[in-house]
Formats: structure tokens, sequence, C-alpha cells
């Protein structure tokens, strides 16, 4: 696996602090600092997400497909999946984070909550290597809710 991150600033660009990620698998993504009045030498435009954000949404990413994957092997009748994380960081550098929780809704149509929690754990304990990863540095917790669709 690769990727290559270029900063567009040095190009002139209007963001100070943009960068421009382009994947092994040939997908191109944009991350920008937060605009900051105060300095701005430090900050972007506020035009993409940060890294850390990407770094969250690519273990929302990872532990979703693992639980669709995980029912749909288990014959399962899943309609949609969508994990909400919210995450806390270290006061000072390295701003780590410390807690991230990791909230699942399920639909699908007479989907066992027992199931639900199986994919999830199965995810978190054995799979998804993404929030293994994180799990490091932070304390992961996770809770669903399985909807009728």
């Amino acid at each position: 696996m690769e990727c290559t991150v270029s900063w567009t600033g040095a190009s002139g660009a209007r963001s100070a602090m943009g960068f421009l990620a382009e994947t092994g698998s040939g997908h191109t993504l944009v991350m920008d600092g937060a605009a900051d009045a105060a300095k701005p030498e430090h900050g972007g435009q506020n035009l993409a997400p940060r890294p850390l954000e990407l770094l969250l949404a690519g273990a929302g990413g990872c532990t979703a497909y693992d639980v669709v994957l995980i029912l749909k092997r288990g014959r399962h009748d899943v309609r949609g999946c969508s994990v909400k994380l919210v995450a806390d960081r270290a006061e000072v550098d390295p701003k780590v984070f410390t807690r991230i929780n990791l909230h699942f809704t399920v639909s699908g149509r007479a989907l066992p909550a027992a199931a639900v929690e199986r994919a999830i754990a199965l995810s978190h304990d054995k799979y998804c290597s993404a929030s293994i990863m994180l799990g490091k540095t932070a304390q992961i917790t996770t809770s669903f809710e399985v909807l009728e669709a």
C-alpha cells in the first residue's frame, strides 16, 4: 500500500496548508488546515477535511465495511449501515486520539441485535486494522442501534 502527499501551497495555491494525496489505487483527495486569522502561516483555508478527520473517517469506513460484510455473509438482510465516530484528543503534543466512540446505526429486515453486536465485536477485535491500530493510543467504545427497514 502506498500514498503520495504533496503540499499544494508550494505552487502558489490559495491554501497555505493544503495537501493533495494520491493513493496507490489511483484516487486523489484534498486535505487542508483550519483557517487561523491569528496565525495565517499555520492555517489553511478550511477548504477540505483535516488529516486527522480523514484518519477517523478511515477507521469508520473500515469498521462499517466489516460489519456489512459479516452480516451479509451471515445471510442477514442488511439494508443500511452508518457509524458516527466521536473522538477526544490529548491536550498536549502529540495530540493523539485518547477516546473514540463508534455508534453504529444498522438497518435491515428482521435483523437480530445479537448478529449486529457480534459483527461489531468481530470488526473491533479481529478485522478492522484501522480501529485496532488507533486502539493502541485510544480507548475505543462501541454502541449500536438496529432499525427495521
